[in-house]
């Protein structure tokens, strides 16, 4: 994620405010530019404003229906974009009764985490339709559990489903200790579950698709098996040797948007590093055996949001999560990321990052 500034006094901001803390001045976000910037009411129309940013050309905005209707979203829409909503709240098909305090205090924490989401697919340059835009575009629908039905995450055929539940943090832990895994977060769900639809949209039917299988294995074994068999027996033993988390080992869709998520973590997180200008030079302990002196810099090889190449992806990655896991534990925390990326798994991330790059070959040759 970007650290951006405001326009109007220079005061550090940051993705999710909506007002400037030192001046006062509104702020939104522009997909289009992704930029954060500062605006104002425009003179001549009620309803626009005017994005203080050098980098907006005093370009005209609008604010996002949910940001009016429930001050919920700082994002904008453009003004010749006749639409009420932003790229990232479009998407919604279904969201809660906000009438309801719970439910709408767990429907915004749960869309902090989907345009954060948003952000990263924008910036990697995917396909961001929602169905109304595109016969095989994306939705959203965040439910909470009746009496007569509990709500799955999951995806199935551009849809998307969030329970409302798991924006609230004890009941996150306690799924979380009772099904084993390491981490579970929010953002964690919206990852993995868009990383399904993004198989449908660039690996199934295309020429990626026998490499996938190779890799992966053949996803037309039965599912409803391979999760009973999950759930029943648990994930093979030797599942960190092959694949970035047991859940990953359950069934090929599986392992891929578990891959997914994980490289959606990696760019995110190293653009983050690289915003803060941060690089590594690891120093051990006087009389300790000595370590390669590399300083591990996180600012090489950028293109479009990360690294262009994954060999330097990946060697960024592997140094700044021991350091994030280390000031975890100087804390008193759990690692921030509990994996270890065995090279099996990391083949798998770097096939995904391989099928984002396949989307823009045709733009990059042309270049």
């Amino acid at each position: 994620m970007k650290l951006f500034s405001c326009a109007a006094c220079q005061q550090v901001i940051h993705f999710e405010n909506s007002q400037c803390t030192k001046c006062g001045h509104a702020l939104a976000f522009l997909p289009d530019r992704s930029l954060l910037t500062a605006i104002e009411p425009a003179p001549d129309v009620p309803g626009l404003f005017v994005a203080l940013s050098p980098g907006a050309e005093g370009a005209r905005y609008r604010l996002c229906g949910n940001q009016i209707d429930h001050s919920a979203c700082n994002w904008a829409v453009p003004e010749a974009d006749q639409h009420r909503f932003c790229r990232a709240c479009r998407l919604n098909e279904l969201i809660p009764n906000l009438s309801d305090p719970k439910a709408k205090d767990a429907w915004l924490k749960l869309e902090q985490a989907k345009r954060r989401l948003i952000y990263t697919l924008l910036q990697l340059r995917l396909p961001v339709e929602s169905r109304a835009e595109h016969p095989r575009g994306l939705a959203f629908a965040m439910k909470e559990d009746q009496p007569s039905e509990k709500v799955m995450i999951g995806h199935d055929a551009g849809l998307i489903t969030i329970n409302i539940a798991e924006a609230d943090s004890p009941f996150r832990e306690k799924m979380r200790l009772e099904l084993g895994e390491t981490y579970r977060t929010l953002l964690g769900h919206f990852r993995h579950e868009i990383g399904h639809y993004y198989w449908d949209r660039l690996i199934a039917g295309s020429s990626m698709l026998d490499g996938f299988r190779a890799l992966f294995g053949d996803e037309r074994a039965s599912y409803e098996q391979a999760l009973q068999r999950h759930y029943n027996d648990g994930a093979p033993r030797d599942w960190p040797t092959r694949f970035v988390s047991s859940y990953a080992s359950m069934h090929p869709w599986e392992d891929w948007a578990e891959s997914w998520a994980h490289y959606l973590h990696m760019v995110d997180t190293l653009e983050t590093a690289r915003t803060f200008g941060l690089a590594l030079k690891p120093q051990v302990a006087s009389g300790a055996a000595k370590a390669p002196q590399e300083t591990a810099k996180l600012q090489v090889g950028m293109r479009r949001l990360a690294f262009d190449d994954f060999d330097d992806l990946a060697r960024a990655w592997v140094p700044l999560t021991v350091a994030l896991n280390s000031f975890n534990r100087s804390m008193g925390l759990q690692d921030l990321y509990p994996f270890v990326l065995a090279e099996p798994a990391l083949k798998k991330i770097r096939f995904v990052h391989d099928a984002i790059e396949q989307l823009h070959l045709p733009a990059q040759q042309a270049a």
